[in-house]
């Protein structure tokens, strides 16, 4: 009798791409002013991957790395788009906060959708300030040098005359930043972003807990690849906001302003 065949056996499955390496990018201070060069200094020495760009000292401290253009550039047409990455060297820039969405898709109708970081997710920024709440009202000192740091240490927030809490953070400069106290979500514009070939999107959070924060990033990257719709989003986030989401300017009709003959 002829032997046995062999039994073949099954192919390994195929090898899977290895994950691909998260990038931390760092942000310096809003402001930077003359004499402040040790907090970029302090920035640098975390050697971060990249850095948010704020304003254009950082353009000059960080000409040598790799740097991308915060919202603060005010980036709201092709040609301050491409000056800040054809003479800058920065990889990306924010589209402007002040963009609705027909504005914002006329940006991406006229510059490559891969030249912008465009937020999607955000408590707004309402103000920014010199005056440090924090060390005023929960320190005995008058700066940095002698106030404890209290902003490591304590959430405060500020409210408004219709009882709104709104978030307030400082930062490395001992500013302080007012935070909308509504996250606003521009989920039911994605697919059409995605249309005109914007790539890259920013979720930003302020005081979120981690759980929070990891099952609305997955939101959106489902809604990124397709699997839900952005108004699946906007349900989700309203249940998982207590204080709810809104659409922000991105639906904010356009203004025209008429001169007086």
């Amino acid at each position: 009798a002829p032997p046995p065949s062999p039994v073949p056996r099954p192919s390994p499955p195929p090898a899977r791409p290895p994950p691909r390496r998260a990038t931390i990018w760092v942000a310096p201070p809003r402001i930077t002013k003359p004499g402040e060069e040790w907090i970029l200094k302090q920035v640098r020495s975390c050697e971060a991957d990249g850095y948010l760009v704020r304003n254009y000292d950082h353009l000059a401290y960080f000409a040598a790395d790799r740097k991308r253009g915060d919202f603060s550039l005010n980036v709201a047409n092709p040609l301050t788009a491409a000056h800040y990455l054809q003479r800058h060297g920065l990889e990306r820039v924010t589209a402007s906060y002040d963009l609705n969405i027909t504005q914002l898709e006329s940006l991406l109708q006229a510059a490559p959708g891969t030249w912008f970081d465009i937020t999607i997710h955000q408590h707004m920024p309402m103000f920014h300030m010199e005056h440090c709440v924090f060390c005023a009202f929960l320190s005995k000192g008058k700066d940095y040098r002698d106030c404890g740091r209290p902003c490591d240490t304590h959430r405060v927030a500020l409210r408004d005359r219709v009882g709104a809490e709104l978030p307030l953070k400082a930062d490395a400069g001992c500013r302080n930043t007012v935070y909308n106290n509504r996250a606003q979500t521009g989920a039911d514009y994605v697919a059409r972003l995605l249309e005109l070939g914007a790539r890259s999107f920013r979720v930003e959070f302020v005081n979120e807990g981690a759980d929070e924060v990891v099952r609305t990033i997955t939101r959106y990257q489902q809604l990124i690849r397709g699997e839900i719709t952005g108004a699946d989003v906007w349900r989700e986030l309203k249940l998982l906001n207590q204080l709810g989401v809104t659409r922000g300017q991105m639906e904010t009709a356009p203004q025209f302003i008429t001169k007086k003959k």
